[in-house]
């Protein structure tokens, strides 16, 4: 069952408006490059935590039947208006915690693009990844997301004048400066290392980690002034380095692509 703070956020926030906006759909983009990468005819797709379909739609509209599973009832029901045509697409509410409705073994590719935002504890984070894992195939490709510590330092600390604020509330130390979240802050923040850790149990193999939207969000009025020509090039850039490890602590949310083996 959602917390109330995850109920009210999502009930008055517009993912999709966010991830249409110029800057924003860089992050689309990204994902659904290494989305495309590794889907293959045939392959039957899960999204936990499908959000408002955004992911699960553009799937489904390749020809991939597509299994949305969503906590937020609000959610489910935008999912469900925009997919009343696609037959490719089911919607259930669910929690990425207890899967126990779905047998082991059941998909070609997993997306759990939104539960970790939004785990506290490391046994939450561990027992969705497990969740994950169990209904992927063998050889199946999972895709996790992350909201990442340092880029909401910067903008959300520094840029916007709020530093002061997260270090009196606790939520920062300043020493390490390790982000401290609580249900009712909404995100949880963690660094590469923190992943790195946390899949160590996992008998998976990454393939990628990649920051989703990079620089993006940091210059927002930048890109949203680029003409089509330097945007193109942007894209380029980003494509190209997305992957670097020099790059990847800077980005608000990243990817991690592992295959189950």
């Amino acid at each position: 069952m959602a917390d109330n703070y995850l109920i009210d956020y999502y009930e008055n926030y517009n993912e999709d408006e966010r991830l249409k906006s110029r800057w924003g759909r860089i992050e689309f983009l990204t994902t659904m490059r290494y989305i495309d990468r590794y889907l293959n005819d045939g392959m039957k797709v899960i999204d936990i935590g499908a959000g408002t379909g955004v992911y699960s739609l553009e799937i489904a509209g390749k020809g991939f039947k597509v299994d949305a599973v969503e906590l937020i009832q609000h959610n489910v029901d935008e999912i469900k208006k925009k997919a009343i045509d696609n037959e490719n697409v089911t919607v259930r509410q669910g929690n990425a915690l207890d899967l126990s409705f779905i047998k082991d073994d059941a998909y070609d590719m997993t997306l759990l693009m939104g539960p970790m935002y939004h785990l506290y504890s490391d046994t939450d984070k561990t027992k969705a990844i497990s969740e994950a894992v169990r209904v992927t195939k063998q050889n199946g490709i999972i895709f996790i997301s992350y909201c990442i510590t340092d880029a909401s330092i910067i903008d959300y600390g520094f840029k916007k004048g709020n530093i002061l604020d997260l270090i009196e509330k606790k939520m920062l130390d300043t020493e390490h400066f390790i982000t401290r979240s609580e249900p009712w802050d909404i995100f949880e923040l963690v660094r590469k290392s923190d992943i790195d850790e946390l899949m160590s149990g996992f008998n998976t193999e990454r393939l990628h980690y990649v920051a989703t939207d990079g620089f993006s969000r940091h210059m927002k009025e930048t890109i949203e002034n680029m003409d089509e020509e330097v945007l193109d090039i942007f894209m380029k850039y980003h494509f190209a380095i997305c992957e670097n490890d020099d790059m990847v602590g800077i980005t608000h949310h990243s990817l991690d692509i592992v295959r189950k083996l």
